[in-house]
């Protein structure tokens, strides 16, 4: 797990390269780690805001597991819905380093609020990996505490979570819990094409209006399932925070580092009570949308390519190899126990019981009520209808 502060300096952490621009082109973009491993001091933001990380040789190879365990983890979520074990899986692949990164930023207190693939930041917070995949094995309804874990439930209507999110925010304002280092914050996870969902204005305008402490964080993976970015905005999606009163910043969603540096900065500065801030976190989808998308028919082969050369993994393995932070062994130990770890996920899948149906009644309302009786009722007698039949 990675621990460092941006912008702090600490004896015995690793000195990094000077500060330099243009690693991507983008003057837009804020990167520390480049698609080739090499390592940039500092970036400026558009509001001139430094962003740096301070990390450890430890916390580095941290950063790197986490990202090679999540995405082995996904991988093996996908081959099990393949084998018809899953109903349906939205893989995370190729934006590991967005949610680790911001996942780690977090602090203990924050509290945040996914979509259905925020699979990165939910191993980040502690959460049993097998806790979604009984969701979409539809044996049960996602099964971990949020209060516990201070990770919402997932959702799956698109941009609602944005509301909810600036609702939590703005009571953790009331509650005056805000204005202090150790304050809390929040944070609201959504895609690129949920900012066209009238949620997520609508949660951008309550946001701004009520200095909510929240972050909101959308992974712009370039496709809103089959339609692209330029079908979305005119504008780039960080700028459209102006026109609610908050910053905005574009982050290379590809690199831990930044993603971290941004993050944490945006999320102490809400703690702080300075407001809520946008973060675009620029990165791309891998896969198919969900494993019921076909992406073959709206993207080309040479665009899929081009980005593989941006990795999230192969850069922060490239940076560890250049910097003689980790060697072979290293690496060959962090495969194993991603092996190990999803075999062990299989194993636990396959491994749970089929619910009764007539369960789905019991928690509805703490007390029941007299027509969810009436519904159960007429449920089991129909269920019953089909013993020693031939149905």
């Amino acid at each position: 797990m990675a621990k460092g502060d941006p912008g702090v300096s600490s004896r015995g952490r690793r000195a990094a390269p000077r500060s330099r621009k243009g690693a991507t082109g983008d003057p837009q973009l804020v990167q520390l780690l480049t698609p080739e491993g090499e390592r940039i001091e500092s970036a400026t933001g558009p509001d001139g805001t430094e962003y740096r990380v301070d990390f450890t040789d430890e916390e580095y190879r941290g950063l790197y597991r986490d990202l090679v365990l999540v995405r082995k983890l996904d991988a093996e979520a996908t081959a099990l819905q393949r084998q018809g074990e899953l109903g349906l899986w939205a893989s995370l692949l190729g934006q590991e380093a967005a949610q680790v990164g911001s996942g780690r930023a977090l602090r203990t207190q924050d509290m945040a609020f996914p979509t259905y693939r925020e699979h990165g930041v939910l191993y980040c917070r502690g959460i049993d990996p097998i806790m979604p995949l009984g969701l979409f094995r539809g044996v049960d309804q996602g099964g971990w505490d949020p209060n516990e874990f201070k990770f919402n439930m997932y959702t799956i209507v698109i941009g609602a979570q944005t509301l909810h999110a600036t609702g939590y925010a703005m009571g953790v304002h009331m509650d005056g819990k805000t204005g202090t280092e150790d304050g809390e914050a929040v944070i609201a996870y959504f895609g690129d094409g949920a900012t066209s969902q009238g949620d997520v204005n609508e949660a951008f305008v309550w946001a701004s209006v009520f200095n909510a402490p929240l972050v909101f964080f959308c992974q712009n993976n370039q496709y809103a399932i089959s339609e692209p970015l330029e079908r979305q905005t005119r504008v780039p999606l960080y700028q459209r925070a102006g026109g609610f009163g908050f910053p905005g910043v574009r982050v290379d969603g590809n690199d831990v580092l930044a993603s971290y540096a941004v993050t944490r900065h945006a999320l102490d500065n809400a703690r702080l009570g300075q407001g809520p801030s946008l973060i675009e976190a620029y990165t791309y989808r891998m896969g198919a949308h969900t494993t019921s998308d076909d992406p073959t028919r709206y993207r080309i082969a040479s665009e899929v390519e081009a980005w593989q050369a941006k990795d999230p993994i192969a850069r922060m393995k490239a940076f560890l190899e250049k910097q003689q932070i980790a060697d072979a062994d290293f690496f060959a130990a962090v495969d194993e126990q991603a092996r190990t770890e999803s075999v062990h996920l299989r194993e636990r899948v396959l491994a749970m019981p089929n619910p009764d149906p007539v369960t789905m009644f019991d928690h509805v309302y703490p007390n029941g009520s007299p027509e969810l009786d009436e519904q159960r009722a007429q449920f089991t007698k129909y269920m019953e209808s089909f013993e020693g039949s031939a149905h």
